[in-house]
């Protein structure tokens, strides 16, 4: 049976050979890697699932701003590959994003797939906002809860943890970094 549960600091070793299967050993090449090096995920709200007690799959969040706005990057969100197409992908982006909204997250941002992440409520990013150096097609976006949603902005790395009302002051790193 699958269990989704935080991610623990004795999951980094398989949650990272576990992204390296999924997206290559050069994954750490890509433009979003600018926004998440350096800084820890945001504990919290990175979850693993477990089928017969091994990691099968794992998601993570990452502090970022658009101009000052506090936000959300989601990623890396991985599967096992033989596991694809069971749902346990889906399972962990709807609980991690309610974990976020419970906190206080109102603005999510991610690179990623348009077709997959539309379920997930995700679209593309208006033309007015950029994550400098990143295929705009595939810079998507969601609000969580109520609320207008900005027109334009440039998304940038947190140079430290983010906190705004109604998540925490300090954010803890899952097993010492990315």
């Amino acid at each position: 049976m699958l269990h989704v549960r935080p991610e623990r600091p004795e999951d980094r070793s398989a949650v990272e050979a576990l992204f390296d299967r999924t997206f290559g050993p050069d994954r750490h090449r890509r433009t979003s890697y600018r926004y998440r090096d350096g800084l820890p995920p945001l504990k919290e709200l990175c979850l693993v699932a477990e089928l017969d007690g091994r990691p099968v799959g794992a998601v993570r969040f990452w502090p970022v701003r658009l101009d000052r706005r506090p936000a959300l990057l989601l990623g890396p969100l991985a599967i096992e590959p033989a596991l694809h197409g069971r749902g346990i992908g889906r399972r962990l982006v709807r609980e991690a994003l309610a974990r976020a909204r419970t906190r206080g997250w109102r603005l999510v941002f991610l690179v990623g797939d348009p077709p997959y992440y539309r379920r997930f409520g995700f679209r593309p990013v208006p033309p007015g906002i950029v994550m400098p150096g990143e295929d705009p097609g595939r810079l998507l976006w969601r609000r969580l809860g109520r609320g207008g949603m900005p027109r334009r902005g440039v998304l940038r790395r947190a140079e430290a943890p983010v906190a705004h009302a109604g998540a925490p002051a300090a954010l803890d790193a899952v097993g010492g970094g990315p």
